[in-house]
């Protein structure tokens, strides 16, 4: 059934404040002049800086557990100085023969003691006071498993019965637990913020609909109806969402870019592995496009949800 003629016009001229640019004036507060922009940026920044956080730890995670995945250190703790050193190059023969091994290297005694001089006082009688063992780095073919472990020990046993060998990765074994727990931490504080933002929306969705309740009805009373009312939150909302979302990218970026500045000043190798790659910086880059996802679709549901039980 079509409506009158006159009755149509009507319609039209009661939905036209709701249509093109004159439909944002439903929202109270000025697209910039509002809190909402900047709430968003703010949440966007941090959601970044957290997400870069989590990718770096990963990064530095891999790129170790990678390094130390086959590589082990052998022990030989002799008191007596000559033995000691004789036992260790009949060890590091046995251990270049071995199939498994790829690599054999004597560290020299300058090294360790170079690596012990700052708890030791950096004295020569502090340096012969204690003993210190004679250390073999050995990198194998494969990762270092328990049995190939073992039948290393078992071979260089008869030549230095005090050995031991350990794999360097069961050393760093609680660095790792610890990259584990921040990389969790940053991922959880992703989605709070996350979970943060959406409230933001939601609040501030709700408060424009209290504030323009009557004028809500009104449309209804004159033909429109949920979806017209909903695209005006959204299109409001998508404005607001690209620019804090904008801004916060920016923040967040400078924020990541500074920080791996200061951590590639220590110059350590470890922290070497951390450094963000190109798939990263594009997973990063998805972050403010999934706020501003979660925004617009936040703030429609929230409109729609709050007419249907005002109506």
């Amino acid at each position: 059934m079509k409506r009158p003629p006159v009755l149509s016009r009507a319609v039209d001229r009661g939905l036209a404040p709701f249509r093109g640019k004159r439909a944002t004036h439903l929202l109270p507060d000025a697209r910039l002049g509002g809190p909402m922009p900047w709430v968003l940026a703010i949440m966007v920044a941090l959601t970044v800086l957290a997400a870069g956080a989590a990718l770096a730890v990963s990064n530095l995670a891999a790129d170790a557990r990678g390094e130390l995945s086959g590589a082990a250190t052998v022990q030989i703790i002799e008191a007596d100085t000559q033995l000691r050193e004789t036992q260790a190059e009949a060890a590091a023969r046995i251990l270049s023969n071995d199939p498994a091994v790829a690599g054999v290297r004597i560290i020299p005694r300058e090294d360790i003691e170079n690596l012990l001089s700052p708890w030791l006082g950096g004295t020569e009688e502090g340096m012969e006071i204690v003993p210190m063992p004679a250390l073999i780095d050995i990198n194998l073919r494969e990762t270092a498993s328990g049995d190939t472990l073992q039948r290393l020990s078992d071979s260089i046993a008869e030549v230095a019965p005090q050995s031991r060998i350990d794999a360097q990765g069961v050393w760093l074994a609680p660095v790792f637990d610890a990259l584990t727990s921040l990389r969790l931490v940053a991922l959880g504080l992703m989605v709070l913020l996350f979970f943060t933002g959406a409230a933001a929306v939601w609040l501030a969705a709700r408060n424009a609909l209290g504030s323009n309740r009557d004028t809500i009805e009104i449309v209804h009373l004159l033909g429109g109806n949920d979806n017209q009312i909903a695209r005006v939150f959204q299109r409001s909302i998508l404005a607001d969402a690209v620019v804090g979302a904008l801004v916060g990218l920016i923040i967040g970026v400078l924020a990541i870019m500074f920080l791996g500045r200061r951590f590639a000043a220590l110059d350590s190798g470890m922290v070497a592995g951390g450094t963000l790659g190109t798939l990263d910086w594009i997973l990063i880059a998805l972050v403010p496009l999934l706020g501003v996802v979660l925004a617009v679709y936040t703030a429609r549901m929230t409109v729609i949800g709050s007419l249907r039980r005002m109506l």
